[in-house]
């Protein structure tokens, strides 16, 4: 992973976009909380700079950032990921077309598709994306996307990309229109997973998660492979106003010069996590990547650098699933994920409670999953608190 100078990952996540100030030289990029800005004289801004919800110095700053990390041709940061998620959709989707989304995708995206642009007549088709024929068969005259997420939250299916870019053209080819692949790539980060290189069109991320990594800022992101539709979705970031703040593109742009060395703690703990959950009597299954029993370890290895903190559990039932997370300590029970801290989570009742319990039985999001965010916290405190909760169970 490098840019056309070389650079690694680690240099770019502390370096792109990060020139020195030019008034001042500060090495940090300020925070640029002013809503407007003073023109040299009539029809001339001073750098492009004409209104804050137009361009902010420090947004810029982390936009070009982000584009860098992705191997993009543009990036553009908003308020959260549902309203990246917003964007993204707007700019390339009108009434009439239809999208095929990955079955296991977060379920505020279930909800923003189905109970929002399904009004404004886009039409979704919920698709097994670990199974490229099934995307293949599901794709029709009116396709315009490919939505995908993976690792799915939080059953951890993996999709292969490559092979989804390829059915993209193909079907571009085949209809005469344009069919992008977009990818949300908020549990990889592009520290362990780079969509664009694998022939993704854009991707996304809530920036809230791994990038910002403090759990202090809430955001959202997507990066464009291509300039035209950078403008695209810069036109309607805009237009629309859901713009990142200052504050929160300050914020970021800090959390991602630690990148590359929390994303190694992160899997070097969800990695030890996972074989100790997996060896556990009390626990069912252990939904993770990195485990050669996880059905798509294979793609794993090769489609990623790293596997990553995310991990998931089924205890069995509802009740044993509220035990454990009652009587964790270390592992805080809370909405989010990516944060240094360690998180636990139950997604029927949480981050997917916006699907009905058909959708989640289908999806195999039981009663007794638990999604547990892996900090990097020391492991041995992290495995002593997860013994404690399971013998609750």
């Amino acid at each position: 992973m490098s840019d056309a100078n070389g650079h690694g990952l680690g240099t770019l996540c502390i370096h792109a976009g990060q020139e020195p100030e030019p008034v001042t030289g500060a090495v940090v990029v300020p925070i640029f909380p002013t809503s407007t800005y003073a023109q040299e004289a009539l029809g001339s801004p001073r750098g492009g700079f004409e209104y804050a919800r137009s361009r902010n110095p420090t947004r810029t700053a982390l936009e070009t950032l982000l584009a860098a990390l992705e191997g993009g041709a543009a990036a553009h940061a908003f308020a959260s990921g549902q309203a990246a998620l917003s964007a993204l959709a707007t700019a390339h989707l009108a009434a009439g077309d239809h999208v095929v989304v990955s079955r296991g995708s977060y379920g505020g995206t279930f909800r923003y598709f189905t109970k929002v642009l399904a009004g404004f007549g886009v039409s979704f088709s919920w698709v097994d994306t670990t199974d490229p024929g099934a995307v293949r068969a599901a794709i029709g005259p009116a396709t315009r996307m490919l939505f995908v997420e993976t690792p799915a939250n939080p059953t951890m299916e993996l999709s292969d990309l490559a092979a989804l870019a390829a059915v993209a053209r193909e079907a571009s080819a085949r209809l005469g229109a344009k069919v992008r692949l977009a990818v949300d790539n908020t549990f990889a980060s592009p520290f362990f997973q780079r969509p664009l290189a694998l022939g993704a069109d854009a991707v996304l991320h809530s920036t809230t998660k791994y990038l910002n990594g403090h759990s202090d800022s809430l955001g959202g992101a997507v990066v464009s492979a291509t300039a035209e539709d950078g403008a695209r979705v810069g036109f309607v970031q805009n237009a629309a106003g859901a713009i990142l703040s200052p504050f929160d593109a300050f914020l970021v742009t800090r959390g991602v010069k630690t990148l590359a060395v929390r994303m190694r703690a992160h899997d070097a703990n969800g990695r030890a996590v996972a074989a100790f959950l997996a060896s556990h009597p009390k626990v069912k299954r252990v939904l993770y990547p990195g485990l050669p029993s996880h059905p798509q370890h294979a793609l794993a290895s090769r489609q990623m650098s790293g596997f990553g903190g995310m991990v998931s559990l089924d205890l069995g039932s509802f009740d044993a699933a509220k035990r454990f997370l009652d009587a964790l300590r270390l592992f805080t029970l809370a909405e989010s994920l990516g944060g240094v801290e360690s998180l636990a989570g139950h997604p029927a009742s949480m981050s997917h409670a916006s699907l009905g319990p058909e959708e989640r039985a289908a999806r195999g999001i039981t009663d007794g999953l638990v999604r547990l965010s892996v900090g990097i916290e020391e492991a041995g405190d992290l495995l002593a608190d997860l013994e404690r909760a399971l013998a609750t169970v």
